[in-house]
């Protein structure tokens, strides 16, 4: 039934983009499969691209105020130019039919690709100092904000997970919960804004034709859904402290990096 439909994509999204207002990522990895299940995979990957970028736009008309101007520039400037060379990477590697494949019973069970097993192992490094006490308390000196918009525009551009490498960044910033979150909605709507200028771009160039997609209103539900998943995490944004959002970075990295690593998405 349809109502099913939106039902599915409206939850996902609302429980999503709360999360994501602490951890700065996990929307568009949970809204990628789930769109998947209602549309061919070149469309999912558009629908929530929209999703991702209407959610990024609303954050940041909330909550950019509260953005540290010395991080968003640091970061934010290295990360579009970066996002700009990954997505077209992703266009080149496109091409490439390599990948490792785990079979149980002659039938394929998971398959990873080299940029999701690459993207894998940094995430699981990186969430080892969000979770280990030894590391747990580690600053990262801010003239290492370049470098690090570097690798989160760049696997930006080339998988869309940007966010999680640049929340592991961001985390170890010095930055209060208010900050944290500001900065991360202004870069992340940066990048946005520049990888999927650059996919439209290649999209057109090969003949693609946005007019004939035809889940716009599933694209609408999950939007709304997931700003009143916003709404709901800034109401209680002051209750949340730093040290629980380095844990739960720390958690969904070390989750989606063991997924990615073993083809689970």
């Amino acid at each position: 039934m349809d109502w099913i439909n939106y039902l599915v994509v409206g939850a996902s999204a609302l429980l999503a983009a709360g999360l994501t207002m602490y951890s700065g990522f996990g929307l568009g990895t949970l809204m990628l499969p789930v769109f998947a299940l209602f549309f061919p995979v070149e469309m999912a990957v558009v629908a929530t691209a929209l999703v991702h970028g209407a959610n990024n736009v609303f954050k940041v008309s909330l909550l950019g105020r509260h953005a540290d101007r010395e991080v968003v520039l640091k970061f934010g400037l290295t990360a579009i130019i970066a996002a700009v060379f990954g997505a077209l990477a992703l266009a080149w590697m496109s091409h490439l039919t390599a990948s490792m494949s785990v079979e149980v019973n002659e039938q394929v069970v998971s398959e990873v690709t080299p940029v999701k097993l690459v993207i894998g192992i940094l995430m699981i490094g990186f969430a080892l100092f969000e979770l280990l006490p030894r590391f747990r308390k580690m600053q990262f000196d801010r003239r290492y904000l370049p470098l690090g918009g570097l690798l989160s525009g760049f696997f930006g551009g080339l998988s869309g997970h940007q966010g999680a490498l640049r929340s592991a960044f961001l985390a170890k910033s010095g930055l209060t919960t208010e900050r944290f979150v500001g900065s991360n909605a202004v870069i992340g709507f940066l990048v946005d804004l520049t990888r999927i200028s650059v996919y439209l771009a290649l999209f057109t160039a090969t003949g693609g034709d946005l007019a004939e997609f035809g889940g716009w209103p599933l694209v609408i539900t999950g939007s709304l859904a997931a700003f009143a998943g916003v709404l709901i995490g800034k109401r209680y944004l002051h209750k949340v402290t730093m040290k629980s959002v380095q844990m739960m970075v720390g958690g969904l990295l070390f989750g989606v990096g063991l997924a990615l690593v073993f083809g689970f998405i």
